[in-house]
Protein backbone atom coordinates (compact mmCIF):
# COMPACT_ATOMS: atom_id res chain seq x y z
CA UNK A 1 0.00 0.00 0.00
CA UNK A 2 2.75 2.48 1.03
CA UNK A 3 3.92 2.29 -2.84
CA UNK A 4 0.72 2.51 -4.18
CA UNK A 5 0.57 6.04 -2.47
CA UNK A 6 4.03 6.74 -3.09
CA UNK A 7 3.28 6.15 -6.59
CA UNK A 8 0.48 8.02 -6.58
CA UNK A 9 2.29 11.26 -5.15
CA UNK A 10 4.67 11.18 -7.99
CA UNK A 11 1.73 10.75 -10.84
CA UNK A 12 1.01 13.51 -13.00
CA UNK A 13 -2.98 13.57 -12.17
CA UNK A 14 -3.90 14.83 -15.95
CA UNK A 15 -2.30 11.56 -16.37
CA UNK A 16 -4.95 9.35 -15.02
CA UNK A 17 -8.09 8.33 -16.39
CA UNK A 18 -11.11 10.76 -15.45
CA UNK A 19 -12.65 7.65 -13.04
CA UNK A 20 -15.16 10.65 -11.54
CA UNK A 21 -17.79 10.06 -13.66
CA UNK A 22 -18.79 6.54 -13.01
CA UNK A 23 -17.31 5.37 -9.69
CA UNK A 24 -19.99 2.76 -9.33
CA UNK A 25 -18.83 1.21 -12.43
CA UNK A 26 -15.21 0.96 -10.95
CA UNK A 27 -16.76 -0.58 -7.81
CA UNK A 28 -18.83 -2.79 -9.58
CA UNK A 29 -15.61 -4.09 -11.84
CA UNK A 30 -13.90 -4.80 -8.03
CA UNK A 31 -16.79 -6.71 -6.85
CA UNK A 32 -18.66 -8.92 -9.17
CA UNK A 33 -15.97 -11.67 -9.31
CA UNK A 34 -16.86 -11.86 -5.57
CA UNK A 35 -20.55 -11.54 -6.12
CA UNK A 36 -20.30 -14.52 -8.93
CA UNK A 37 -18.17 -16.43 -6.18
CA UNK A 38 -21.22 -15.91 -3.62
CA UNK A 39 -23.72 -17.10 -6.33
CA UNK A 40 -22.26 -20.56 -7.43
CA UNK A 41 -21.41 -20.80 -3.79
CA UNK A 42 -24.37 -22.50 -3.15
CA UNK A 43 -25.28 -24.25 -5.89
CA UNK A 44 -23.86 -25.12 -9.27
CA UNK A 45 -25.14 -22.40 -12.19
CA UNK A 46 -25.04 -21.68 -15.41
CA UNK A 47 -23.87 -18.29 -16.68
CA UNK A 48 -27.25 -17.23 -18.43
CA UNK A 49 -28.84 -17.51 -14.57
CA UNK A 50 -25.57 -15.51 -13.24
CA UNK A 51 -26.36 -13.34 -15.28
CA UNK A 52 -30.02 -12.94 -14.53
CA UNK A 53 -29.19 -12.86 -10.92
CA UNK A 54 -26.50 -10.22 -10.87
CA UNK A 55 -29.05 -7.96 -12.89
CA UNK A 56 -32.19 -8.90 -10.55
CA UNK A 57 -29.57 -7.79 -7.30
CA UNK A 58 -29.42 -3.84 -8.11
CA UNK A 59 -27.87 -3.46 -11.07
CA UNK A 60 -24.29 -5.41 -10.04
CA UNK A 61 -24.49 -6.62 -13.87
CA UNK A 62 -23.49 -3.89 -16.68
CA UNK A 63 -23.36 -6.09 -19.81
CA UNK A 64 -23.26 -9.97 -20.36
CA UNK A 65 -19.76 -9.44 -22.51
CA UNK A 66 -18.17 -8.99 -18.67
CA UNK A 67 -19.55 -11.70 -17.21
CA UNK A 68 -17.93 -14.73 -19.78
CA UNK A 69 -14.52 -13.50 -19.53
CA UNK A 70 -14.67 -13.03 -15.83
CA UNK A 71 -16.01 -16.49 -15.42
CA UNK A 72 -13.29 -17.88 -18.03
CA UNK A 73 -10.67 -16.60 -15.49
CA UNK A 74 -12.23 -17.56 -12.02
CA UNK A 75 -11.78 -21.18 -14.29
CA UNK A 76 -8.55 -20.61 -15.45
CA UNK A 77 -7.27 -18.98 -11.27
CA UNK A 78 -8.79 -22.38 -10.02
CA UNK A 79 -11.64 -20.36 -8.28
CA UNK A 80 -14.24 -22.12 -10.18
CA UNK A 81 -14.88 -25.73 -11.94
CA UNK A 82 -17.48 -25.99 -14.78
CA UNK A 83 -19.45 -29.22 -15.72
CA UNK A 84 -21.71 -29.58 -19.07
CA UNK A 85 -25.22 -30.29 -18.18
CA UNK A 86 -27.93 -30.94 -21.26
CA UNK A 87 -30.68 -28.77 -21.14
CA UNK A 88 -34.41 -29.35 -22.32
CA UNK A 89 -34.40 -26.13 -23.65
CA UNK A 90 -31.59 -26.11 -25.88
CA UNK A 91 -27.69 -26.74 -26.49
CA UNK A 92 -26.09 -28.09 -23.20
CA UNK A 93 -24.92 -25.23 -20.96
CA UNK A 94 -21.80 -25.24 -18.95
CA UNK A 95 -22.58 -24.91 -15.15
CA UNK A 96 -19.94 -23.50 -12.54
CA UNK A 97 -19.54 -24.13 -9.16
CA UNK A 98 -17.03 -22.66 -6.38
CA UNK A 99 -13.47 -24.67 -5.22
CA UNK A 100 -12.12 -24.76 -1.89
CA UNK A 101 -9.51 -22.14 -3.31
CA UNK A 102 -13.09 -19.73 -4.56
CA UNK A 103 -14.69 -20.36 -0.83
CA UNK A 104 -11.24 -19.09 0.87
CA UNK A 105 -11.19 -16.04 -1.69
CA UNK A 106 -14.44 -15.22 -0.96
CA UNK A 107 -14.33 -15.45 2.56
CA UNK A 108 -11.12 -13.59 2.76
CA UNK A 109 -12.95 -11.23 0.76
CA UNK A 110 -15.74 -11.24 2.90
CA UNK A 111 -13.86 -9.91 5.81
CA UNK A 112 -11.85 -7.38 4.43
CA UNK A 113 -15.54 -5.65 2.58
CA UNK A 114 -17.25 -5.93 5.86
CA UNK A 115 -14.59 -3.68 7.34
CA UNK A 116 -14.60 -1.55 4.29
CA UNK A 117 -18.47 -0.96 3.99
CA UNK A 118 -18.30 -0.25 8.16
CA UNK A 119 -15.61 2.22 7.02
CA UNK A 120 -17.31 4.23 4.35
CA UNK A 121 -20.90 4.00 5.76
CA UNK A 122 -19.42 5.73 9.28
CA UNK A 123 -17.67 8.46 6.67
CA UNK A 124 -20.83 8.81 4.60
CA UNK A 125 -22.85 9.14 8.36
CA UNK A 126 -20.58 11.40 9.14
CA UNK A 127 -21.02 13.94 6.36
CA UNK A 128 -24.35 13.70 6.68
CA UNK A 129 -24.79 14.27 10.11
CA UNK A 130 -22.66 17.66 9.56
CA UNK A 131 -24.98 18.86 6.63
CA UNK A 132 -27.53 18.60 9.03
CA UNK A 133 -26.53 20.51 11.54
Amino acid sequence: MHATLATMRGMDVSSRPDRRSDPLTELRRGVLEHCVLAIVRGEETYAFDLIRRLSDAGGLMTSEGTIYPLLSRLRRDGLVTTTWRESVAGPPRRYYRITPAGSTALAAFTADWTGFRDAVDALLGTWERSRGS
